[in-house]
Parts: structure tokens; sequence; C-alpha cells
């Protein structure tokens, strides 16, 4: 008689606890940790997925690895934030109601940014925060003006996506 496949109520009930003890591992940190397991039974549900594999904790593992990488690559964002406004005087710092408007904002212009292939990210990088011409960007990176506008095109259609 051939295995039934889990559920998620099943693979919630049976795996809960381990990856919520894994993840506390991972992170030191047992309310992250319970956000996170809790997000990867979101993802799951979100994928609409019917098959866990043979190996469920496995295959919660990569999930979960998933959002963690996200997670901490958030706390980098927000640590870098932070650290610079905590560089302006008292009277000149945000209220928490804008920091947290900037900080998504900054989550997702690092999601834009992160899913743009390695060439592309550097070209916008190169015209936008070194204000370098695009035949200064050819010239620098040894590349056809027209492929340099391409990856800008691209570039700004990922911008305009993300907003």
């Amino acid at each position: 008689m051939p295995a039934v496949a889990p559920t998620i109520a099943t693979l919630y009930s049976d795996h809960h606890g381990w990856l919520q003890g894994w993840l506390r591992g991972k992170l030191g940190n047992a309310s992250q940790a319970a956000d996170l397991a809790h997000d990867t039974y979101v993802r799951l549900l979100q994928s609409r997925r019917a098959d866990f594999g043979a190996q469920p904790r496995a295959f919660l593992t990569h999930v979960a690895k998933g959002l963690l990488i996200d997670h901490w690559r958030r706390q980098e964002v927000e640590r870098a934030y932070l650290d610079t406004i905590a560089l302006l005087p008292e009277a000149q710092s945000p209220s928490p109601e804008t920091r947290l408007l900037v900080l998504e904002t900054l989550y997702r212009v690092e999601a834009m940014l992160r899913a743009m292939p390695a060439q592309t990210r550097e070209i916008f990088l190169m015209a936008q925060l070194d204000e370098l011409s695009y035949q200064q960007i050819a010239d620098q990176r040894r590349l056809s003006l027209a492929t340099v506008k391409r990856h800008m095109r691209a570039a700004f259609l990922a911008c305009m996506a993300a907003a």
C-alpha cells in the first residue's frame, strides 16, 4: 500500500516543535524562532503544495533556511539604517513612524537589487551612486554604450515593478 502524503496539519503537528527548536538554535531567540516557524508554515500554505517529499524535516529546513536568510538580510539593512540615523542630532532624528516607512522601503530596494543580475546591479549602482554617465560606465566596464543602456533599462523596469 503506498504511503499517504502528509497534510500541512500533519506536518505541523509532527514537526512544528522540532522546527522551532532548530530555528531557536540558529537564532538564539525563542520569539524570533516562533515567528519564523510560523512563517514557514504560512509559506507552505501559500504554495498550495500537496507533496512534501519523503523527508519532511529536510523540506521544512529548506523552506526555513530561505526565510532565515531573508530575516538576516532584513536585520542587516535595519542595523545599517539605525547606525546611520544614530549619527543625526536628536532634533533631526525621524519619528518611529517615519523609521518604519523608511525601513520597509529599504527592504524593498534591497530585495529588488538582490534580484537583479550582478552586472545590471553594478551598472545601475555606478550610475545612481557614483553618478557616472552611461559612457563613463561603458568605458570603465569595457562594454558598449548599448549594453550599458540595456542594463539600465532592465534596472529601471525592476525599480518600477518594485514601486
